[in-house]
């Protein structure tokens, strides 16, 4: 029985960001490196063979060697369709940079990736995800109702944080963490977040999408839009971005086990030395 119809057009998202790529990385790719280096010095671990999964691996590769806690990386580009063709047990950490947001079945996503780790090794990964581009996806929508009287996709879903803990805990994953980091990013007009878009090879990869061409008065009244509802005093529009960050662990027996129900030594009403009331 046939699935449901892919909602990313995966095999041009991946041609896109080929060639959106560059000889020096892009500075999202950097800052996306800088933090995961960052969060990785909070785990007291080594890792001898990481694999690392991005559209620019390059740059993050050299900051993870860099920071000392991991030795050997090997660097792999997004896979244009589901099966990521990683060997199982092999990796003692998975790094997944930008790319999960992209992908049509994130949760199979997630079972390869812990399916590729040793016992006990590491997920850790950030994607777009929460109210990314909502300014833009709002304008697009208002400006093809006014104009065409209908709408068309142009600017993709994003995840919920809330549900990728789940997601890894579907997968297998022990002890999930899904966080989230907001930022609001500044442009002078709506037309150089676009570009950004478009060059960053970010642009609407949605099996959906219209194929016509942008009509310059339907461009030009998201535009309108945006500026009227997005703008700051100084007349720069705003775009806000959400990455979530995902962790989890291939279970091994050392790892901290919930206690089973019931298995309490001590009445939480003790531990907090306060009078129990039956009600």
């Amino acid at each position: 029985m046939a699935g449901p119809p892919p909602i990313f057009d995966r095999a041009l998202a991946v041609r896109r960001a080929d060639r959106a790529r560059q000889s020096d990385a892009s500075i999202l790719t950097r800052s996306m490196a800088d933090e995961l280096v960052a969060r990785l010095a909070f785990v007291n671990r080594r890792f001898e063979q990481a694999c690392l999964i991005a559209p620019e691996p390059a740059a993050i590769s050299a900051a993870l060697k860099a920071g000392g806690q991991v030795l050997g990386v090997e660097e792999r580009m997004p896979a244009p369709g589901d099966d990521l063709a990683l060997p199982p047990a092999r990796h003692d950490a998975v790094f997944s940079v930008l790319d999960l947001q992209s992908v049509n079945d994130v949760p199979g996503a997630l079972i390869q990736m812990r399916r590729a780790l040793k016992p006990d090794g590491l997920l850790l990964g950030c994607l777009f995800a929460g109210e990314t581009l909502t300014e833009l996806r709002q304008s697009w929508l208002a400006a093809e109702a006014a104009v065409t009287g209908g709408v068309s996709p142009r600017v993709a879903p994003m995840a919920d944080v809330r549900d990728l803990g789940g997601l890894l805990q579907r997968a297998g994953l022990a002890l999930p963490v899904a966080d989230l980091d907001r930022m609001t990013l500044r442009y002078a007009d709506p037309l150089a977040l676009m570009r950004e878009i478009r060059a960053l090879g970010l642009s609407n990869a949605l099996t959906d999408r219209t194929r016509r061409p942008v009509s310059r008065r339907l461009l030009g009244a998201a535009i309108e839009h945006y500026q009227r509802n997005f703008s700051d005093p100084d007349g720069r529009v705003r775009a806000s971005v959400e990455v979530a960050w995902i962790t989890g662990w291939a279970p091994h027996e050392s790892q901290q086990q919930p206690l089973r129900p019931g298995s309490a030594k001590t009445r939480l009403a003790d531990a907090l030395r306060v009078e129990e009331k039956k009600i």
